[in-house]
């Protein structure tokens, strides 16, 4: 999406960004050239579309999974952040390209499923689509998880993108069934499925059948579990002053399944995760300059 930054009816400046893009991009620079990352979602064929699939190129993100759909627009969210870089948004997307991505019989994510190594998607990827949509996203999810290729999702919560808690609820659960990797917030897993804190959404989450089992806990300690394992706990990087919480948890995301992706154990990942995570709290936007995360970076071939 567009993504509009500032005070209102100030100045405000002009990016663009969502969870799964944001995981996406910060992947592709981890990954590097040994990483291939595509991202299935749709776009107009307005002059802002063009002007994002530029960006997105210049990104490093393939655009084969990406859909042009005559007549329709990228949607907008606005982000206000308070003086404790906590932000909040409002979303301008009711009518936006990427909710028709599975309005054809076949999309390109579903056409070319045999390519794909990993999957990755979030609650937000859910929300915004109709019903018959997101079986279909669950059906692709469940298919690849058969076939042995990896299968992550991020619990990303936002109630004003549902018709109701329930329907949430019910589609986050089966979520759950088909992916082997499952990155839990612990306050959107609380706030979910209404626990009396996150003590008690740390232990929702445990009881989750995933194979591997993530949980965010803001700057209290990153909890990793294998299997019916006891929780490993790995350390957080702690910051001095945060600018800007956005895509914390996406970068975090896309550090962590780049180094699982390499063979690293999870509290290997968890901690790299961490640490992309704490850089990019220290800038304003969704995704922060390349010059800012060099040392996350691959050197370029020679």
């Amino acid at each position: 999406m567009l993504e509009l930054s500032g005070a209102a009816f100030g100045a405000m400046q002009q990016a663009y960004g969502g969870d799964t893009f944001n995981t996406a991009v910060y992947l592709s620079r981890c990954g590097g050239a040994d990483l291939r990352v595509s991202y299935a979602t749709a776009v107009g064929d307005d002059a802002l579309s063009e002007d994002l699939l530029t960006h997105w190129k210049q990104d490093g993100i393939a655009l084969d999974l990406v859909r042009q759909i005559p007549g329709r627009m990228p949607g907008i969210y606005q982000i206000a952040v308070d003086a404790q870089g906590e932000r909040s948004f409002s979303f301008w997307r009711n009518d936006s390209a990427a909710r028709s991505y599975f309005d054809i019989d076949i999309t390109p994510l579903e056409a070319q499923a045999a390519h794909w190594d990993a999957f990755y998607f979030s609650g937000i990827s859910l929300a915004i689509l109709p019903p018959a949509a997101r079986a279909r996203v669950l059906q692709f999810a469940a298919g690849l998880r058969q076939t042995g290729k990896r299968v992550a999702f991020d619990n990303n919560y936002r109630p004003r993108l549902w018709e109701s808690a329930d329907a949430a609820r019910a589609m986050f659960l089966s979520a759950f069934e088909v992916a082997d990797t499952l990155l839990i917030s612990a306050d959107d897993h609380q706030a979910l499925f209404g626990l009396v804190d996150l003590q008690a959404s740390v232990d929702h989450a445990y009881a989750l059948a995933a194979p591997e089992l993530v949980v965010k806990r803001g700057a209290a300690t990153t909890l990793v579990r294998m299997g019916s394992a006891a929780w490993s706990q790995v350390a957080t990087e702690q910051v001095a002053v945060v600018v800007d919480s956005t895509a914390a948890g996406d970068s975090f995301a896309a550090a962590y399944l780049c180094q699982r992706l390499a063979g690293l154990d999870p509290a290997q990942a968890a901690a790299y995760g961490n640490r992309l995570a704490a850089r990019v709290v220290q800038h304003r936007g969704a995704i922060i300059s390349v010059s800012a995360m060099q040392d996350f970076m691959p050197a370029p071939m020679q």
